[in-house]
C-alpha cells in the first residue's frame, strides 16, 4: 500500500506517473536520441521517460535544465538548489522539494539550511545571504510582480553579483514550470514498509 505524500522532507520519495513512461526497450530512435541528455548521467528517471512521449519538448528541456542547474560560474550549485527548493515549497511540489533539499545538503555538506526549512517552512531563520536568496525565489514563485528593486538590493547587500542573481532567477523560474509539470504527470508517494 502506498500513499501520496503532502509533507516536505529531505528523503526523496518515489514518483508515481499517471502516464505510462516510455520503456527504453520500446523507445523509438527519436526518443532514444532525446534521452541522451538527461539531468543525471547515472540513470533515466521515470519522470524523464514520461517526458519522452513528447520528443521535441524533451530535446529542449534537458539541455536547458542542465545549463541552468549545472553550468560553471555564476551562483554556486547549492544556492541554485536553494532557489529550486523555494519554488518547490511555494508550489507544494513535495517531490522536487525533497530532491533539491537532498542535493542542497550534499553540495553544502550540511543539513542546517534544509533542516530549518523543513522545520519552519517559509518562516525559517536563515543566514542573511540564504534568506535574501530564499525570499526572492519565494516572491518570484508566488507572483513575479512581487519581486522589486528592494529584493535586488538585498541580494547585492549580501554579496550577490548580477550573474548570480540571473542564475537565481533562472533556477527559480525553471522550477515554477517543472513543479507544475510534476503535479500534472504524477504524484510523490511513500511506499509501505514491505514494498
Amino acid at each position: 500500500m502506498s500513499k501520496v505524500l503532502h509533507k516536505f522532507t529531505r528523503k526523496v520519495p518515489k514518483w508515481r506517473p499517471r502516464v505510462k513512461p516510455v520503456k527504453l526497450a520500446d523507445a523509438t530512435p527519436a526518443q532514444l536520441d532525446a534521452l541522451k541528455v538527461t539531468p543525471s548521467s547515472t540513470k533515466v528517471s521515470e519522470y524523464v521517460l514520461t517526458l519522452a512521449h513528447d520528443v521535441e519538448s524533451l530535446k529542449v528541456r534537458s539541455p536547458l535544465f542542465n545549463a541552468i542547474m549545472y553550468d560553471e560560474g555564476g551562483m554556486s550549485r547549492s544556492e541554485r538548489e536553494l532557489g529550486a527548493i523555494a519554488s518547490s515549497m511555494v508550489n507544494r511540489c513535495v517531490y522536487c522539494a525533497a530532491v533539491h533539499a537532498d542535493r542542497h545538503a550534499k553540495l553544502s555538506s550540511s543539513t542546517e539550511v534544509t533542516d530549518k526549512l523543513l522545520a519552519r517552512g517559509m518562516n525559517a531563520e536563515l543566514s542573511p545571504r540564504d534568506s535574501a536568496i530564499f525570499n526572492l525565489a519565494c516572491k518570484l514563485s508566488e507572483s513575479p510582480p512581487q519581486a522589486n528593486a528592494e529584493d535586488l538590493k538585498a541580494l547585492r547587500k549580501v554579496g550577490l553579483k548580477n550573474e548570480e542573481i540571473l542564475d537565481l532567477i533562472l533556477s527559480t523560474s525553471l522550477f515554477g514550470w517543472a513543479n507544475r509539470l510534476m503535479h500534472v504527470l504524477g504524484d510523490p508517494i511513500q511506499l509501505a514498509e514491505d514494498e
